[in-house]
């Protein structure tokens, strides 16, 4: 018998309640870091094996949208690279097409999700990471995740809107983090 199976019959046999479920996982399961598939990754279709990545590692999608970013958006979004030289060819490749901006959910989401994504350098980046696999430039490098709790928050609300979060029960929970 599998060990969830052993606490549900456990907690039923003691009148107790069964395993954790929707709505009342601890925090650090609920940990959210924002993910912005960007331009280059989006004209050369690779937002499927990007999001499968984040899928298979156990991580739950919880908002996800297709869009044209504008000047504004960017500019609170990179405010701290705002006075930096390459900012004005930064904001031009970020409106260049559109890019998708996702919000995952998950234990240590943020700082798995940095090691997922590899080095800003695609040259240094290890192979086996997305920037490592799929960039060929610092300047074209698929994607953008939080490198902080603080930062995802902050960007999460750039990017979305609170409603636009969908909390929902992942049936695989049990099996990716245990009773």
């Amino acid at each position: 018998m599998g060990s969830l199976v052993r606490c549900v019959v456990r907690s039923l046999l003691r009148g107790q309640p069964g395993p954790r479920r929707f709505g009342s996982a601890p925090p650090e399961l609920r940990e959210q870091t924002l993910v912005l598939v960007k331009p280059d990754a989006v004209q050369r279709r690779l937002v499927g094996s990007v999001i499968q990545r984040f899928e298979r590692r156990g991580f739950k999608l919880v908002a996800m949208k297709l869009l044209q970013a504008d000047q504004g958006l960017l500019d609170q979004h990179y405010q701290q690279l705002r006075q930096k030289p390459f900012y004005p060819q930064l904001l031009a490749y970020m409106t260049s097409g559109p890019l998708v901006a996702m919000v995952w959910e998950g234990y240590n989401v943020v700082r798995s999700t940095r090691a997922m994504v590899g080095d800003t350098n695609s040259a240094a980046a290890a192979a086996g990471t997305i920037r490592g696999d799929f960039s060929m430039h610092v300047s074209r490098n698929v994607v953008h995740a939080s490198d902080s709790l603080e930062t995802a928050q902050r960007e999460i609300g750039f990017w979305f809107q609170r409603d636009e979060l969908v909390t929902w029960e992942s049936g695989d929970s049990a099996y990716t983090y245990g009773p």
